[in-house]
C-alpha cells in the first residue's frame, strides 16, 4: 500500500505564486504576502499578510490558495490566516511626520453641499468596518460637522502637554467643535488657522493608525495649503455631484493639490441619483414615464421596486476622471438613511453596514485602500 508523497514547501509556494494581486500587478509570492508557511505531514497552514485589511479580493486570495494548495498531491488539509499589515507613506522628512500615523488622506471638494463630510466620516467609518486603525480629522474650523455625525460630544483630555482625541465607537476623532462652544463662531485670519492645523496634526496623540481622514473645509484656501505644508500627505479623494456647476469648482481643486505636490487618488460621485424604494400593485408604466427628463430606471421583483432618478445629472464624474485620467472610487446614491445617520450622530455605515449605501461606502474603501498600497508600493 503507497503511502502519499511528500509536501514540499516548493511545491506550496508554486501552487501560490499562481495568485495574482489585481492592483499590484504581481504574484503573492513574489510580493511577500505569505508567511509562517508550515508543512505536518500532510496538513499545510500559512498566512496571507496584505497590505491593507481593507483589500476588496481577500476572500478570493483565501478560496483561490485553498484550492490550489489542496490540489497539491499529498495535500489533505489546507489552513489559511489572513492578516494585514498596512504600509505606511515615505515622508519627504521626519519633521513633517505625524507619530503613529501611515497614511494622511484629505478628503476634499471645489466647492460646498456636495456632502463631503458625509463621505470622509462614512469612508473612515467603512475602512474601520473593515478591520483598518482609522482616525478623523475635523479641519473644517469655521463649520466643523463630524462630531455631529458620529455622535461625538465633550471636551478632550490633555496628557503631557498633548490632546487626547475622542473616541467613537473605535475610531479617534479631534473636531474644533470640542474646544469652543456649540455657538461661538470662530473667526480667525490665516496664521491662526495655520496654527491650528499644526496643533492638530502634531500636538494630538493620535493611535497607532492605518489612515487619518482629514475632512477639509470647500474650497481652495488656508487649510488646504496649511495641511500640505505640515505634512507628508498620501493623497488626496476628491468629492463632487454630477452636475456641470459642482464639476467646474472641481477642476480648481485638482490644481491645487497638483502645484503642492499630493497625488489625486480618485474620485467619489456623491449624490448619484436618489434611490427610492417600496411595493406596488399594478405596474410602474405611468410613474416612470412621468420621471425628470425619463431619466428613470425601475426595477421590479416580487411586488416590490426600486426607481433610480438622476435629480443632479449624470456623469460629472465621468468627465473629471477623463480629464484629469483619474480613477472613479465609487458612484454614493442620495438615500434618507445616510442623511438620518448623519443628523442623529449614527454613521450609515457602521449602524446597518448591509443596506445598500453601506456597501457603496465599503466599495468606495476597498478602493481607495487599494490605491494606497499601490501608490505606497511604487515610492518604496
Amino acid at each position: 500500500m503507497s503511502s502519499s508523497p511528500p509536501v514540499s514547501q516548493e511545491a506550496v509556494l508554486q501552487a501560490l505564486s499562481n495568485i495574482q494581486d489585481p492592483d499590484l500587478g504581481k504574484d503573492i509570492v513574489s510580493l511577500g504576502f505569505v508567511k509562517d508557511l508550515s508543512i505536518e505531514g500532510n496538513r499545510v497552514s500559512f498566512t496571507i499578510e496584505l497590505t491593507t485589511p481593507a483589500c476588496p479580493v481577500k476572500e478570493s486570495f483565501r478560496e483561490q490558495a485553498e484550492s490550489l494548495v489542496g490540489a497539491i498531491p499529498g495535500v489533505e488539509s489546507v489552513q489559511v490566516e489572513m492578516s494585514a499589515n498596512v504600509a505606511a507613506a515615505n515622508p519627504f522628512d521626519n519633521q513633517n511626520a505625524v507619530q503613529g500615523v501611515k497614511n494622511i488622506i484629505a478628503v476634499s471638494s471645489g466647492k460646498g453641499g456636495v456632502g463631503k463630510s458625509t463621505v470622509a466620516v462614512n469612508l473612515a467609518c467603512a475602512l474601520h468596518q473593515l478591520g483598518a486603525k482609522v482616525g478623523i480629522l475635523d479641519a473644517d474650523v469655521y463649520g466643523p460637522n463630524v462630531p455631529l455625525m458620529m455622535g461625538l460630544q465633550g471636551n478632550p483630555k490633555m496628557v503631557e502637554k498633548k490632546i487626547i482625541p475622542l473616541n467613537a465607537r473605535g475610531i479617534q476623532v479631534m473636531s474644533m467643535a470640542f474646544l469652543v462652544a456649540e455657538d461661538q463662531p470662530v473667526i480667525w485670519r490665516g496664521p491662526m488657522l495655520h496654527s491650528a492645523m499644526r496643533q492638530f496634526l502634531h500636538e494630538v496623540l493620535w493611535g497607532d493608525l492605518d489612515y487619518l481622514i482629514v475632512d477639509l473645509p470647500p474650497g481652495t484656501g488656508d487649510a488646504q495649503l496649511s495641511l500640505a505644508q505640515h505634512t507628508h500627505l498620501m493623497g488626496a479623494v476628491i468629492v463632487t455631484t454630477p452636475q456641470e456647476v459642482s464639476v467646474l469648482d472641481v477642476r480648481k481643486a485638482i490644481g491645487m493639490f497638483q502645484q503642492v505636490s499630493v497625488p489625486v487618488l480618485g474620485i467619489v460621485e456623491n449624490m448619484a441619483g436618489l434611490v427610492l424604494r417600496g411595493s406596488y400593485e399594478g405596474n410602474l408604466s405611468k410613474l416612470c414615464a412621468d420621471g425628470p427628463e425619463g431619466k428613470v430606471e425601475a426595477q421590479l421583483s416580487d411586488g416590490r421596486f426600486e426607481l433610480h432618478l438622476d435629480l443632479f445629472g449624470k456623469g460629472g464624474g465621468d468627465k473629471i476622471a477623463e480629464a484629469y485620467d483619474l480613477p472613479i472610487l465609487g458612484r454614493v446614491p442620495l438615500d434618507p438613511a445616510l442623511r438620518a445617520g448623519g443628523d442623529q450622530g449614527s454613521p450609515v455605515t457602521l449602524d446597518q453596514p448591509d443596506s445598500p449605501v453601506a456597501q457603496k461606502f465599503i466599495e468606495v474603501a476597498g478602493a481607495l485602500a487599494a490605491k494606497v498600497s499601490t501608490a505606497n508600493l511604487a515610492s518604496s
